[in-house]
Formats: C-alpha cells, sequence, structure tokens
C-alpha cells in the first residue's frame, strides 16, 4: 500500500554578437554565502538569499566559474521566450515561493510535498559543472544543490521504475512564452534510473552561493552535465516514476535532432552545426573555439552508463 505525504529554428537562436552588444543592460553579481573559484573578478553582487553548502571538490572541475553576469543573463529557458536575453527580462515575476513537487507513478510513497521538506533530510553542496549546450556554446557554472540520488530514493521507487519522468511548471500568466506554440507545454524531460541516481546528477536550488535566480530555473532545477542543456530541466513541480521511456519535450517537436539521452558528443552534429567544437560563453566575441569534450569531460564517471550503445544512433 503506498502512503501520502503531506521545433526550433535557426533564426530563434540567438547570435552572440547581438548577446554580446546588449549583455550590459543586464545586471549581474559576484560569489558570496560559499567558497568560489577565483577567475570571476567581472562578475557584480549576486541576488538571492544566501545559502550554506560545502564545496563538494571530488565532484567539480577545477576550472574558473563563468562570471554571476554570464550565467544569469544568457540562458535558454523557452517559458520566457526564445531569445537569450528574454528569460532575464521576463522570469523576475515569477512566484517561487511556497513551492510544492509532487512524487507520482511507480514508488511506495507519493503524493505533494512542500520543497522545504523535499530538502530538509540533505545538507546542500556546492558542484562547480561544465555546461554545454546543444548550440554549441558552453559555461562553468557553480550550482548548489543536493544529489538527486538522494531524494529519490526517499520515495521508494519500486522494481517497476526504470525512468524518472520531470515536468516543469505551466502558468501562462507567469510565464508568456508559454503562450506560444514553440514546444507542447508544460515541459517535460526523463532520464533513465541508473542516469538519474548517478552521483553527478544534482537538483540545484542555488548559484554561487545565493538561492537560483528564476531565469536559471528557480526554485529547483535538475543538472546533468554529461548531457546537453535542454535535458537539465527548470521549475519541477512533478517528478514521476514511471516503466516506459518518457518522450521529452524536444523530443516531441523534434525527434530527429533531439533525442533522449542527449550526451554531449562530437562525434554526433546537429542537423544544422557542428558539435565538434564549442565556444565558451565569456572568453569574448573572438575568442577561439575549442574542442568538445565527449560526455562533456565526464566520460571517466560515465561512459560506463552506456556501454555496448551506438551513441551515435542513441543520440
Amino acid at each position: 500500500m503506498r502512503k501520502r505525504i503531506p521545433t526550433l529554428s535557426e533564426h530563434q537562436v540567438t547570435p552572440e554578437g547581438q548577446y554580446l552588444s546588449r549583455r550590459t543592460l543586464i545586471s549581474g553579481a559576484l560569489a558570496t554565502g560559499v567558497s568560489l573559484l577565483s577567475g570571476t573578478s567581472d562578475a557584480t553582487s549576486p541576488t538571492g538569499t544566501p545559502l550554506r553548502a560545502t564545496r563538494n571538490s571530488t565532484l567539480s572541475v577545477s576550472v574558473p566559474a563563468n562570471s554571476w553576469d554570464d550565467i544569469t543573463s544568457y540562458n535558454n529557458y523557452y517559458e520566457f521566450g526564445t531569445d537569450k536575453a528574454d528569460p532575464a527580462a521576463n522570469a523576475g515575476k515569477l512566484i517561487t515561493h511556497p513551492w510544492t513537487v509532487t512524487i507520482g507513478g511507480e514508488a511506495d510513497i507519493t503524493g505533494p510535498i512542500a520543497l522545504e521538506d523535499l530538502l530538509k533530510p540533505h545538507a546542500l553542496e556546492e558542484r562547480i559543472y561544465r555546461l554545454r549546450c546543444v548550440e554549441a556554446w558552453s559555461m562553468v557554472v557553480p550550482w548548489v544543490g543536493i544529489p538527486l540520488a538522494d531524494v529519490l530514493k526517499r520515495f521508494k521507487p519500486t522494481s517497476k521504475a526504470k525512468f524518472v519522468r520531470f515536468t516543469t511548471l505551466n502558468d501562462p500568466a507567469q510565464m508568456p512564452g508559454v503562450r506560444s506554440r514553440v514546444l507542447s507545454w508544460p515541459y517535460t524531460e526523463g532520464l533513465r534510473m541508473d542516469e538519474a541516481m548517478h552521483p553527478l546528477s544534482l537538483l540545484a536550488v542555488g548559484l554561487y552561493g545565493r538561492t537560483l535566480p528564476n531565469q536559471n530555473g528557480a526554485p529547483l532545477r535538475l543538472v546533468v552535465p554529461w548531457k546537453y542543456g535542454f535535458k537539465s530541466i527548470k521549475a519541477i513541480v512533478r517528478i514521476d516514476f514511471v516503466e516506459r521511456l518518457p518522450r521529452s519535450s524536444w523530443m516531441n517537436a523534434n525527434p530527429t535532432e533531439y533525442g533522449f539521452y542527449a550526451n554531449v558528443n562530437p562525434s554526433v552534429d546537429h542537423p544544422r552545426w557542428s558539435q565538434a567544437s564549442e565556444r565558451h560563453i565569456g572568453g569574448g566575441l573572438f575568442a577561439a573555439r575549442q574542442p568538445t569534450l565527449p560526455f562533456n569531460g565526464y566520460a571517466e564517471q560515465v561512459a560506463d552508463l552506456y556501454r555496448g550503445m551506438d551513441l551515435k544512433a542513441q543520440f
């Protein structure tokens, strides 16, 4: 007995030069609250409530993080618009407290749970992860969050739970982008159970030692650093344990371009651009492109999850 608990087209991708010419109009911030990597002196003061977190150095990269301004002003978040600057401009009025996440599907414990109760048993960690997006740009982001596995185990998924499906808030009154037909709403994503339980998978609630800005997925988002950024779903309101592979919003929109696994793979190009190299945001308009790393640099940790798979066919 279960117990209850209280299609993207090319013109929609913002050219980096156009973005850089207007980014000075958007404010950003300097890290406090947790220890941070050096190399972010161009950041301005962060907003949000300070968080207590301990750096997880074992799971963090040892390169400088991007500035707060980079991370909070160049975003993909179609619920607030398709332009990279739209989320920062349009997400400010999203109400993120109180927030409830509903647990459903193949688990012994299901039902709605307040975000603070979801987080309460867990200590926050700071993890500095690479972020790689399908448009061939990258950042390094100092997330604050809790291991996804620790949260999922709490609800005792059954043997039928082979995948985890995540769902984003769908509120046209607060999210002007969902009034468009660019995607089917609400936004959904999924992971295979072993991917969800991997130590690198993170439920993030903060950035640079502060609560997440709305444009970065407040108050709760997924971070799966070896996959393209569209897998890291934002503003999560529902988590379901399911038996069959869940189709995500991007798979429904264009399955030939956006697969379920979405592992960063330099040998599998997007149909309209190469994934073999990437431009690091913050390096300047004329910065040299750099080679894309398989699994975004996390191959040593995650390649065994896909042993025996054809990652060109199962992309």
